[in-house]
């Protein structure tokens, strides 16, 4: 890495400040890891109470999907990514706004980052937050039932697009985001909605056929899908559609991002 100056006194970063990038990854990982029973223990909880109550409540037990699937077998996936995309989104949100509240944003600006770096710093973290979310809750939910792999590629794969998603959604909330109000708004009238209402408890062809398009458009229902074929074997969109779906919306929201960390937008004033 080297640093450089205009002739107006702006600093030029070059190369890749892999020192700074590490403290980066590993404050945003050892941040999540501290309060562990909140960011790991709980999710997995409340996913192992849903899949209770709609196994006993709504008779779970003896339900079975138009495939010949386990409506319980069905249920768990969509569970666990609903757990992985929503701690995603509050791994990099949360930071951003505690740091813009608490003043301590400057301390991520002054050291020789560029946007891009600080971008990457905090989307590992995010998926990283997601990724070990997923896996604690599965190894909960295994206790309690015997949980099919299908493809582990799949399974693999529509993780990391989901919970890259979320935390690049997340960094741009958080950036928005002037106090907890809007950020708990952006996550109640947007986030949660959004996970809900993808097929998490039921599949799509189920909806009329105007909302079966809606949520056909709706990039949480092909990270929810994908994530859930990798299990069961099979998939009601295009799992096509779903990844150049979904790696769009990161390629946007990550220049969105990056834009907003570039220009310094409620960042810096």
């Amino acid at each position: 890495m080297q640093i450089s100056y205009t002739s107006m006194g702006e600093r030029r970063i070059h190369g890749i400040n892999k020192v700074g990038l590490y403290t980066l990854v590993r404050k945003e990982v050892e941040r999540f890891l501290k309060v562990y029973t909140q960011t790991l223990i709980a999710p997995a909880i409340t996913t192992l109470l849903f899949y209770t109550v709609f196994a006993l409540a709504f008779g779970g037990l003896q339900r079975k999907m138009e495939d010949g699937t386990s409506y319980l077998d069905f249920l768990a996936p969509g569970l666990v990514m609903m757990a992985m995309a929503q701690n995603a989104f509050s791994n990099t949100s949360s930071s951003i706004v505690i740091s813009k509240i608490q003043g301590n944003i400057v301390d991520l600006l002054m050291p020789p980052l560029s946007a891009g770096e600080i971008l990457t710093g905090y989307m590992l973290g995010s998926v990283l937050r997601g990724l070990t979310v997923g896996f604690t809750t599965f190894l909960v939910l295994s206790v309690f039932v015997h949980v099919h792999i299908h493809s582990v590629l799949l399974v693999l794969l529509f993780a990391v697009l989901g919970t890259y998603m979320m935390g690049s959604l997340g960094i741009t909330a958080g950036i928005w985001s002037d106090k907890f109000d809007q950020i708990a708004a952006f996550t109640n009238f947007i986030v949660t909605p959004l996970t809900f209402l993808s097929g998490t408890f039921y599949r799509i062809g189920m909806l009329p056929e105007e909302w079966r398009f809606a949520a056909s458009m709706n990039p949480f229902f092909y990270m929810i899908d994908g994530f859930r074929s990798g299990f069961v074997g099979h998939a009601d969109g295009s799992m096509l559609a779903g990844i150049g779906l979904l790696v769009t919306v990161n390629v946007l929201l990550t220049a969105l991002a990056y834009w907003m960390f570039k220009t310094g937008y409620k960042i810096k004033s």
